[in-house]
């Protein structure tokens, strides 16, 4: 593992630790001032800190408690000043009126090395929606396979 790659996954780290405790600050730390990031909710796309800051407290606040995300499956290329990552995470937790609740989530990340910090310039998450049904797949584990028909 290159000292590049090393430096990005203690970043992806922190900024899990800093999203499952809520530290927004914190969490705003790791992105560029001109970050954009692709979510699953209204209106998709988030342009800047403040947008993107808007949206993670809108998350936050969707959760009674602390977010449990567990990360999966990392890949990681880096190269010169950019870098590329794409991963799986499990977020749940106790949601706002005491449903608890598990959503498998895909991430990609892009990030740039400037001054020698790197940073987080774009970002996309989504979650997986059943084909057949149009509604969001909620599988037990992330290697659960799909059947085509098996909800019809």
């Amino acid at each position: 593992m290159t000292t590049h790659e090393s430096e990005i996954r203690e970043l992806l780290a922190r900024r899990a630790e800093a999203q499952q405790t809520k530290d927004i600050d914190r969490l705003m730390s790791f992105y560029a001032d001109d970050a954009v990031y692709y979510d699953a909710v209204p209106p998709l796309r988030f342009t800047g800190t403040d947008e993107i800051r808007r949206n993670f407290l809108r998350w936050f606040d969707g959760y009674a408690g602390p977010i449990s995300l567990e990360t999966h499956d990392v890949t990681l290329a880096a190269g010169g000043d950019t870098a590329f990552a794409h991963m799986l995470h499990l977020d749940s937790g106790e949601r706002e009126g005491g449903l608890q609740a598990s959503i498998w989530v895909r991430e990609s990340v892009c990030l740039r090395r400037t001054g020698g910090r790197w940073s987080i310039t774009h970002e996309h998450v989504s979650i997986p929606v059943d084909p057949t049904t149009m509604t969001v797949w909620l599988p037990t584990g992330k290697d659960q396979p799909f059947s085509f028909g098996a909800a019809r």
